[in-house]
């Protein structure tokens, strides 16, 4: 089985890079943005041809959610106009697409876990870019698999799990959004999560939504890392509007995983533990 992963370098992708070494039956080639330039989506059908996977795994987009705001034909052009292509050529050749989303496709309104028919409202340039991407990979290749995720995590890159640590290793107190609800999302439990499905009998196209299990804050999310990393650093709990970023955040992001759980029969750690071993693996 030949499998492209795009977004080579970046949490999940890196994550995948771990996960798939122990699978010797699976060739990969990781894509990072040299060699697959999402930025310039008339080159990504020959790429894709000279590889010809049996399954892509689209990892890869432009995630400067600030930067978004200012730079909307930049996150247009990687994650809608490029997803699209990527749709077009799995399309074409009958290759199986899993494709990553984002919970900022919702608005943060809900009040309970959302569903994957639940209605989209982005708030914010990027969430409005991963939406049309969505959309195109599910009018262009409606035999594709659509992962939608939230704040995701990882011992790769740069994430809020490794600033917050930087932090309160630098600070004597810092203060941390406590309005914010939903559930972090440890990459390393997605990429195992994504090659359950790639290896599973049963491949069910459409939308499907991964998070770690629980419902929390980012405040809480700190106090979590603290408490395990033995940090000595007092966390303010402060509400969205002491915060102001460029682009909206949702206050509710909170993902219903029951779909996923069901269709592929995975089990979804939850957050706390799947926190502990990440930073176990960071020591």
């Amino acid at each position: 089985m030949k499998i492209v992963i795009t977004g080579s370098n970046g949490q999940l992708g890196s994550e995948l890079q771990e996960v798939l070494k122990s699978h010797s039956d699976k060739d990969c080639a990781f894509l990072d943005r040299c060699k697959l330039p999402l930025d310039e989506p008339a080159k990504i059908g020959e790429v894709l041809a000279n590889l010809q996977p049996d399954v892509i795994i689209h990892a890869a987009a432009y995630t400067a959610v600030d930067k978004a705001e200012s730079e909307e034909a930049l996150a247009n052009t990687v994650n809608h106009l490029a997803s699209a292509e990527i749709a077009k050529y799995s399309a074409a050749n009958m290759v199986k697409l899993i494709a990553i989303s984002t919970d900022y496709v919702f608005d943060g309104t809900s009040s309970q876990a959302l569903k994957e028919d639940a209605a989209v409202d982005p708030i914010n340039i990027y969430g409005l870019s991963k939406l049309h991407g969505e959309e195109a990979i599910q009018r262009i290749d409606p035999n594709a698999i659509i992962i939608r995720t939230s704040w995701v995590y990882s011992t790769y890159g740069n994430n809020f799990v490794k600033t917050m640590i930087r932090l309160m290793s630098e600070r004597e107190e810092i203060s941390v959004i406590n309005d914010q609800v939903g559930s972090p999302t440890y990459a390393h439990d997605l990429a195992n999560a994504i090659v359950s499905i790639i290896e599973s009998k049963d491949w069910k196209a459409g939308i499907y939504h991964y998070s770690n299990e629980g419902e929390i804050s980012w405040f809480d999310f700190a106090s979590a890392i603290k408490e395990i990393k033995q940090l000595d650093c007092k966390i303010n709990a402060i509400p969205t509007t002491a915060y102001p970023t460029p682009a909206k955040r949702p206050k509710f992001s909170l993902l219903d995983k029951s779909k996923i759980k069901q269709d592929y029969y995975l089990h979804v750690p939850e957050w706390r533990a799947s926190l502990e071993l990440m930073l176990s693996k960071l020591n």
